[in-house]
């Protein structure tokens, strides 16, 4: 217990240095919000909003994981999943990021929520570091549009589309859509935010969103179409799964 304690709280302290140590480096044309362009203030309000998502993860992969020792391979997998898609950039030079896949639909939907946002936390750190995608400065801010607005958006929208019995496969569609969609409406909303200086926030906000949407319509039709494919897929191969992971109910596996 007290290891585990000690490891959060250095989880924890080393979000918070990361942030304090890396605001002067210069702009890199990065996936997702790039290194340096949050100014300090905003980059920590996302960190601060972040954190307790993130503790949230950890908290559910303890418990699920103490009950099911299958549990965090396939967390595993799904990490591997979330960070393969979303490896994908289609730069938008006018909005100093790029466009890609989030892949936070299919693993809000299988693994719910919070794992999502653990896993999402994770792949992006993972890129920061090594494929020089998004920021370290950045990385609060990146988690909150991709792994919390992402799994939240996928996951809901898959959970009352099928409480209102629409098929799973159109039901996948809308929550991979919405989950990509959720995403980029976030970081528009960041990148507004922390580079508007004194100017207004809605018209840069408003042109943010319309540099993304040349690549993000399509693209997230295309996301939409891989997570209700994969759904399908689980459904017809393996709908035990989708019933352990609470996605189907008993009755409604073939």
């Amino acid at each position: 217990m007290k290891i585990q304690s000690s490891k959060f709280k250095v989880f924890i302290l080393s979000l918070f240095t990361v942030h304090y140590s890396l605001f002067t480096a210069s702009n890199a044309h990065a996936m997702h919000i790039s290194e340096g362009i949050l100014p300090f203030n905003w980059a920590l309000l996302w960190s601060a909003i972040a954190v307790p998502f993130v503790a949230w993860g950890l908290y559910k992969l303890k418990k699920l994981s103490s009950v099911d020792l299958s549990f965090k391979p396939l967390v595993g997998l799904m990490a591997a999943v979330v960070f393969i898609i979303s490896c994908m950039p289609i730069p938008v030079p006018t909005a100093g990021t790029c466009s890609h896949p989030c892949g936070t639909g299919i693993s809000g939907i299988l693994l719910g929520p919070a794992i999502s946002i653990l896993i999402t936390a994770v792949a992006l750190l993972i890129q920061a570091l090594f494929l020089a995608h998004g920021g370290l400065s950045t990385w609060g801010a990146d988690i909150v549009s991709m792994g919390v607005m992402g799994s939240f958006a996928g996951f809901l929208t898959f959970r009352a589309l099928r409480s209102i019995k629409v098929n799973i496969a159109v039901s996948g569609f809308m929550a991979g859509l919405f989950a990509d969609w959720a995403t980029y409406l976030t970081t528009s909303v960041e990148l507004a935010s922390g580079i508007k200086g004194d100017s207004a926030f809605m018209p840069l906000f408003t042109k943010i969103l319309i540099a993304f949407i040349p690549t993000q319509l399509p693209l997230g039709i295309l996301e939409g179409a891989m997570t209700a494919g994969m759904v399908v897929l689980l459904y017809k191969k393996r709908p035990d799964l989708l019933v352990k992971m609470r996605v189907l109910k008993p009755g409604e596996a073939i």
